[in-house]
Protein backbone atom coordinates (compact mmCIF):
# COMPACT_ATOMS: atom_id res chain seq x y z
CA UNK A 1 0.00 0.00 0.00
CA UNK A 2 1.58 2.98 -0.88
CA UNK A 3 1.50 6.59 1.43
CA UNK A 4 -1.35 8.04 -0.51
CA UNK A 5 -3.27 4.74 0.01
CA UNK A 6 -2.76 5.10 3.80
CA UNK A 7 -3.52 8.25 4.06
CA UNK A 8 -6.88 8.24 2.26
CA UNK A 9 -8.55 5.08 3.54
CA UNK A 10 -11.61 4.10 3.39
CA UNK A 11 -12.77 5.98 6.77
CA UNK A 12 -11.67 9.46 5.66
CA UNK A 13 -12.93 9.15 2.47
CA UNK A 14 -16.01 7.58 4.31
CA UNK A 15 -15.97 11.51 6.73
CA UNK A 16 -15.60 13.38 3.33
CA UNK A 17 -18.48 12.24 1.33
CA UNK A 18 -20.79 11.97 4.36
CA UNK A 19 -19.16 14.25 7.15
CA UNK A 20 -20.78 13.69 11.08
CA UNK A 21 -22.39 16.36 12.95
CA UNK A 22 -22.66 18.82 9.24
CA UNK A 23 -24.66 21.17 9.49
CA UNK A 24 -24.44 24.57 11.55
CA UNK A 25 -26.03 24.76 15.40
CA UNK A 26 -28.43 27.15 15.96
CA UNK A 27 -29.94 29.05 19.41
CA UNK A 28 -28.80 29.90 22.88
CA UNK A 29 -25.19 29.23 23.63
CA UNK A 30 -23.78 28.57 20.50
CA UNK A 31 -20.51 29.82 19.79
CA UNK A 32 -19.14 30.21 16.26
CA UNK A 33 -15.65 30.27 15.26
CA UNK A 34 -13.84 30.55 11.76
CA UNK A 35 -11.17 28.59 10.58
CA UNK A 36 -9.03 29.30 7.10
CA UNK A 37 -6.04 27.92 5.58
CA UNK A 38 -4.81 30.58 3.43
CA UNK A 39 -1.90 28.48 2.03
CA UNK A 40 -5.21 25.90 0.22
CA UNK A 41 -8.18 28.11 0.95
CA UNK A 42 -9.86 25.29 2.82
CA UNK A 43 -12.01 26.69 5.03
CA UNK A 44 -14.49 25.94 8.07
CA UNK A 45 -17.01 27.44 10.66
CA UNK A 46 -17.37 25.73 13.72
CA UNK A 47 -20.20 25.54 15.88
CA UNK A 48 -20.30 24.99 19.78
CA UNK A 49 -22.85 24.60 22.80
CA UNK A 50 -21.79 23.39 26.41
CA UNK A 51 -24.88 21.71 28.01
CA UNK A 52 -25.26 19.12 30.63
CA UNK A 53 -24.99 16.48 28.17
CA UNK A 54 -21.64 17.50 27.00
CA UNK A 55 -20.82 19.57 23.86
CA UNK A 56 -23.38 19.83 20.89
CA UNK A 57 -20.90 20.57 17.81
CA UNK A 58 -21.65 21.42 13.74
CA UNK A 59 -19.18 22.46 11.14
CA UNK A 60 -19.62 23.65 7.57
CA UNK A 61 -16.97 24.18 5.63
CA UNK A 62 -15.12 23.19 2.03
CA UNK A 63 -11.69 21.97 1.09
CA UNK A 64 -10.08 18.84 0.12
CA UNK A 65 -11.04 15.86 1.26
CA UNK A 66 -8.13 15.60 4.40
CA UNK A 67 -9.90 18.66 6.20
CA UNK A 68 -13.17 17.66 5.72
CA UNK A 69 -13.02 14.08 7.20
CA UNK A 70 -10.91 15.60 9.92
CA UNK A 71 -13.11 17.93 10.97
CA UNK A 72 -16.17 15.41 10.67
CA UNK A 73 -14.08 12.93 12.48
CA UNK A 74 -13.60 15.82 15.31
CA UNK A 75 -16.89 16.72 15.45
CA UNK A 76 -18.03 12.53 16.13
CA UNK A 77 -15.27 12.81 18.61
CA UNK A 78 -16.14 15.45 20.97
CA UNK A 79 -19.66 15.22 20.87
CA UNK A 80 -21.44 14.60 24.05
CA UNK A 81 -17.72 15.12 26.05
CA UNK A 82 -17.15 17.43 28.19
CA UNK A 83 -14.61 20.76 26.92
CA UNK A 84 -11.71 19.44 28.95
CA UNK A 85 -11.93 15.95 27.30
CA UNK A 86 -11.93 18.40 24.03
CA UNK A 87 -8.90 19.96 24.66
CA UNK A 88 -7.16 16.43 25.62
CA UNK A 89 -8.52 14.93 22.66
CA UNK A 90 -7.05 18.40 20.17
CA UNK A 91 -3.77 18.18 22.04
CA UNK A 92 -3.27 14.63 21.40
CA UNK A 93 -4.53 15.16 17.85
CA UNK A 94 -2.07 17.54 16.84
CA UNK A 95 1.03 15.66 18.75
CA UNK A 96 -0.07 12.77 16.45
CA UNK A 97 -0.17 14.50 13.59
CA UNK A 98 3.38 16.12 14.44
CA UNK A 99 4.70 12.42 14.41
CA UNK A 100 4.51 12.72 18.20
CA UNK A 101 2.96 9.86 20.53
CA UNK A 102 -0.50 11.63 21.38
CA UNK A 103 -0.73 10.53 24.96
CA UNK A 104 -4.64 9.72 24.58
CA UNK A 105 -6.69 7.64 23.45
CA UNK A 106 -7.70 8.54 19.65
CA UNK A 107 -9.84 6.52 18.33
CA UNK A 108 -10.93 6.64 14.80
CA UNK A 109 -8.71 9.90 14.87
CA UNK A 110 -5.58 7.70 14.13
CA UNK A 111 -6.88 6.97 10.71
CA UNK A 112 -5.26 10.64 10.03
CA UNK A 113 -1.90 9.85 11.20
CA UNK A 114 -0.14 9.03 8.24
CA UNK A 115 -0.52 13.01 7.61
CA UNK A 116 2.56 13.38 9.53
CA UNK A 117 4.47 12.08 6.52
CA UNK A 118 3.46 15.06 4.54
CA UNK A 119 4.29 18.20 5.68
CA UNK A 120 2.03 19.96 2.99
CA UNK A 121 -1.36 18.62 4.29
CA UNK A 122 -0.85 18.85 8.04
CA UNK A 123 -2.30 22.24 7.76
CA UNK A 124 -5.41 20.61 6.35
CA UNK A 125 -5.77 17.96 9.02
CA UNK A 126 -4.79 20.23 11.59
CA UNK A 127 -7.57 23.45 10.23
CA UNK A 128 -10.65 21.94 12.73
CA UNK A 129 -8.55 21.32 15.71
CA UNK A 130 -6.84 24.65 15.78
CA UNK A 131 -10.50 26.29 14.88
CA UNK A 132 -11.76 23.65 18.15
CA UNK A 133 -9.15 25.21 20.14
CA UNK A 134 -10.12 28.97 19.09
CA UNK A 135 -13.54 28.34 19.91
CA UNK A 136 -12.93 26.35 23.58
CA UNK A 137 -10.71 29.42 24.45
CA UNK A 138 -14.13 31.90 23.66
CA UNK A 139 -15.57 29.27 26.39
CA UNK A 140 -13.47 29.58 28.62
CA UNK A 141 -11.47 25.94 28.54
CA UNK A 142 -7.84 25.65 29.13
CA UNK A 143 -6.42 24.36 25.85
CA UNK A 144 -2.93 24.78 26.56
Amino acid sequence: MGLLDDIYQDLILEHYRSPRQHGALQGEGVVSQEGVNPSCGDELTLYLRCGAGGLDVGFVGEGCAISQASASLMASAIKGKDAGHAAALSAGFQRLIRGEEPGVDLGDLQALAGIAKLPARVKCAVLPWKTLDEALARLGVDVR
